[in-house]
């Protein structure tokens, strides 16, 4: 394999960064081969991500929301050979909507792997129901891919620095606590965050809550209910996604919704408990054994995520 191209389609930075554990072990078995990567929506890798170094070369088709517009199956093979893209050893497709895949397959490739259809799109059928792409990915090429995780010393040193001042000590706590995309409604109350953090408080344990800078009126609620409580970002000139990984690393452990931060702390490799309500678990939580997941739809048969109790959450920490 010489040439590989990964094609997502989603376009948070959670997306983005849900695919790093992948990314990182298909460069460690397919030493030799250079990945490009093709994004329905903005390259995050070159952009908001930088700071994590996971080099890929972005492939510009000049097609906004690439998949997602039937007129480029028309176009996708002609702009992809205009723009020097020849044929690729290896098409990787991690979303499954028929329309995408139909048209991704369009650009020159050697082989295919896609779940779209039960696989119908791809160039070799696999028996398997897993929605790891990794797993389905060594049936794929008939080899065992190792999986490997993001290693947080790899960040850039002024940031691992800057988190070190920022949490010097022990025994924080981290909660995240706002969705990104507001369509779902997947948070958790603040005041169940809260009632949870005051609890904390009384096992000597700081609780460290991270959120934007400009969510003024949710910081200062917050205060008000918890003294006590550090928002590290707040006292920082630096304002990134890694950052925010590089603090999760000087936590003992986190709670979170399903969020883009969620993801971010995730790549820290710390313990972690996840609450899920109207979202896909098993899709979207974090693929590391430090996870645990308290998902509403299992425990309390509902999609309503703040039917999790305090104590349920408190119980696994």
């Amino acid at each position: 394999m010489k040439k590989i191209l990964i094609y997502n389609s989603g376009g948070g930075l959670g997306d983005s960064i849900q695919l790093f554990p992948l990314l990182i072990s298909l460069k460690g078995h397919f030493r030799k081969a250079k990945f490009y990567y093709l994004g329905a929506h903005a390259n995050h890798f070159n952009g908001k991500l930088k700071e994590y170094s996971i080099n890929l070369e972005s492939v510009d088709l000049n097609l906004k929301y690439f998949g997602f517009r039937w007129w480029h199956l028309l176009v996708a093979k002609k702009r992809a050979l205009k723009r020097g893209y020849s044929k690729f050893d290896l098409i990787i497709d991690l979303q499954t909507k028929f329309r995408n895949s139909f048209i991704l397959k369009r650009i020159p490739h050697e082989q295919f792997y896609s779940r779209t259809l039960d696989g119908f799109f791809s160039s070799k059928k696999i028996k398997s129901n897993s929605l790891d792409h990794l797993e389905n990915l060594s049936l794929f090429i008939e080899d065992d891919i190792v999986r490997l995780d993001y290693k947080v010393n790899k960040l850039p040193k002024e940031i691992l620095k800057e988190a070190k001042r920022l949490l010097p000590n022990s025994n924080y706590v981290g909660f995240s606590i706002t969705q990104g995309n507001e369509y779902r409604k997947k948070s958790w109350s603040i005041y169940k965050f809260t009632a949870l953090a005051n609890r904390i408080l009384s096992k000597n344990k700081v609780p460290v809550f991270f959120i934007e800078k400009n969510k003024i009126d949710l910081i200062e609620k917050i205060k008000n209910q918890v003294p006590t409580a550090k928002f590290p970002e707040l006292n920082s000139d630096l304002s990134c996604p890694a950052l925010v990984t590089a603090l999760a690393s000087r936590l003992n452990t986190a709670v979170s919704i399903d969020n883009g931060i969620m993801h971010m702390m995730s790549l820290a490799n710390i313990p972690m408990i996840v609450l899920f309500g109207p979202t896909n678990a098993n899709k979207f939580a974090p693929k590391n054994k430090f996870t645990k997941i308290l998902d509403s739809k299992i425990i309390h048969k509902t999609k309503d995520i703040n039917s999790i109790e305090v104590d349920e959450v408190l119980s696994l920490i």
